[in-house]
């Protein structure tokens, strides 16, 4: 066992690395993260690095390396941020969203990893340039070159997508090129009810620490602050949104610890009736107005409710795009520089129509970065509890306080309203469609009534004050029956709903038994297609069997019905499917789907989407 050095022989290297390490101890807000140090030598971690971090918690100092305690300090704090900032978490780093069975997703990472770690590094030399903290061991004006890039995914695409290596990585603690975290490649999962602790523990002293300097500034005073300032504006200036306002709390995260790392900048939970602030965002009052503004909009236009069945990311995302584009238009506070979804190109068209974007491109195999953080929808669905303690529902309430802003805001020349918002404000006011109305309305379109005709063929009877006048008889107009005939392929595949089919099938009968249509063609389809020829409507139901096979295969069917020569080339197909199915669909007749609420498809439907659920 070696003897205990005492500090009149401590290596000068070594004694700076301790000043560093004491002044990290000494930072109000570095001090109070709980991660631990490790101070080794050169045999471990090489003659050039600095320091590296473990996804285990542990930062390794190298004793031998030269550096001034503000470096260290520096070094320290950037290795400490790696945790902090979640940068070992599976779902912050880049990938895809992997379908798994029953209809769930998981996150699954794709990336080059040592990219990944530059990323990383970049966007803490980034942070500590911001706090001024340490002295960096780079060339400080290096960090130009990314300009205004805002998060680690953002940096991670400009590398990539400017054939920018790792090799040339000079922002890390370890040596120049060398990755500074200690196996990237073994990402973190954490469970629903786990949490990653130093994200929180970050989250918990940086709001602290900010709270304690701007107390001590105002000398013990506690007026409003920025965030509550911006939500009386609307209150007082704003008629519009000043009804939402004053029935939303707008609550601050340092408030509720499971909401620190949870939520960027802010996040809006309609159902209970709370719009969540983090003060440590650093926003001003102008910026702030906007992002307020963002939440109230999610909450009146009902964006929570109107997913129907969507893809939650990507309806959070393309009600960004047209809210933020609205907010512009309507010069209402400062677009802040990050969780921003805005594109111009996207100008007058609706959350609708950008979804199908989104899906048509995307596919969902990417996240979008919101003001709730990269990743996360800020229309929170689920997780937080509670209701609005006002006299009518929440839907009224949301309806009512934008539908009278309207009026008062347009009544009184408040300034200028996007023609796409009052649109759909006013949609609100008319009571939404039940799917199996829509789908009588569908029919209806390919099936009107058959016309009555008078014939003498088969005279009515004589009325008995003229006798010798015969009548004409009421008959229906000459139609061929198969003309008014339909398609309905049916997904049989095991992972549909016996209950949910026979729903579906019921009301397809019944709106053919009302409109005169005697047959339909009916193919059943899971890994093959099952012709079944023409069918009473009111018989489909009783001949339908779930065959539990494999994947959904349904081109083969839609192709059997097109190529038929008995099928009419202009008769409407209906598709009932759970839309696991394949991720495109060639159909040459007019169509619709019924897809079982809570489920989408695959891809952009050309036709009617009807998304069917029980009418109790």
């Amino acid at each position: 066992m070696g003897r205990k050095k005492s500090p009149t022989n401590i290596p000068p290297n070594e004694q700076r690395l301790l000043d560093g390490i004491q002044m990290v101890n000494n930072h109000p807000l570095f001090g109070r993260l709980r991660i631990s140090q490790n101070i080794v030598g050169k045999a471990m971690l090489g003659r050039n690095a600095g320091a590296k971090i473990s996804y285990r918690g542990v930062v390794y100092l190298n004793k031998d390396a030269s550096h001034p305690p503000a470096e260290w300090a520096h070094m320290i704090a950037h290795n400490m941020l790696h945790l902090a900032f979640g940068h070992f978490d599976a779902e912050k780093m880049p990938g895809f969203f992997r379908e798994l069975p029953g209809g769930r997703k998981e996150w699954a990472v794709s990336c080059d990893f040592r990219l990944w770690n530059m990323a990383c590094d970049i966007y803490i030399c980034k942070f500590l340039s911001d706090v001024k903290f340490g002295t960096p061991f780079f060339p400080a004006d290096s960090l130009a070159r990314f300009g205004s890039v805002s998060s680690e995914r953002k940096i991670y695409d400009y590398l990539f997508k400017n054939n920018i290596g790792a090799s040339e990585n000079l922002y890390g603690t370890a040596a120049v090129g060398e990755a500074d975290m200690l196996e990237p490649d073994k990402p973190l999962k954490y469970s629903e009810n786990q949490k990653n602790g130093y994200v929180t523990n970050f989250a918990l002293a940086l709001a602290d620490s900010v709270h304690k300097v701007i107390g001590q500034a105002e000398e013990g005073s506690a007026p409003r602050t920025v965030m509550q300032n911006a939500a009386l504006w609307f209150i007082n200036h704003y008629p519009l949104l000043g009804g939402i306002a004053s029935g939303f709390r707008v609550v601050d995260t340092r408030e509720n610890p499971v909401l620190l790392n949870d939520i960027s900048i802010a996040a809006v939970d309609v159902v209970k009736g709370e719009i969540y602030v983090n003060w440590a965002a650093g926003l001003n009052l102008e910026e702030w107005k906007f992002v307020l503004a963002h939440e109230y909009l999610h909450a009146g236009l009902q964006h929570h409710a109107r997913c129907q069945g969507r893809d939650p990311q990507l309806w959070n995302a393309a009600c960004d795009f047209v809210i933020n584009g609205w907010l512009q238009e309507m010069k209402i506070g400062q677009m802040p520089e990050r969780g921003l979804l805005y594109d111009g190109k996207l100008k007058n068209q609706s959350a609708e129509e950008i979804y199908d974007l989104l899906v048509q491109n995307l596919a969902g195999s990417t996240k979008f970065e919101t003001f709730r953080g990269y990743g996360k929808g800020d229309i929170i669905r689920e997780g937080y509890t509670g209701s609005l303690t006002c006299p009518v529902s929440l839907d009224e309430f949301c309806k009512n306080a934008l539908g009278s802003g309207l009026e008062y805001h347009i009544s009184y020349g408040r300034g200028y309203l996007p023609a796409g918002l009052i649109e759909e404000i006013k949609a609100l006011s008319v009571p939404p469609i039940p799917w199996d109305v829509a789908l009588a309305e569908w029919f209806e379109i390919y099936f009107a009534p058959i016309a009555m005709r008078r014939s003498y063929a088969r005279p009515s009877r004589r009325q008995s004050s003229t006798p010798d006048i015969p009548r004409p008889r009421l008959l229906p107009a000459d139609i061929q029956q198969h003309s008014r005939t339909f398609g309905v392929v049916i997904d049989t595949s095991g992972s549909m709903s016996t209950e949910l089919l026979g729903l579906a099938l019921g009301a397809a009968a019944s709106y053919c038994v009302a409109r005169d249509v005697s047959f339909a063609r009916v193919v059943f389809c899971d890994a093959d297609a099952y012709d079944i020829g023409y069918v009473a409507p009111e018989d489909i139901a009783g001949r339908v069997q779930v065959k539990g096979r494999g994947g959904t295969v349904l081109q083969p069917a839609i192709d059997l019905l097109e190529s038929a020569e008995d099928f009419p080339q202009t008769a409407p197909i209906l598709i009932i499917t759970d839309g696991f199915i394949e991720s495109s669909l060639r159909i040459r007749n007019e169509h619709a789907f019924l897809v079982p609420q809570g489920r989408r498809l695959p891809f952009r439907a050309r036709g009617k989407v009807f998304y069917f659920r029980k009418l109790s």
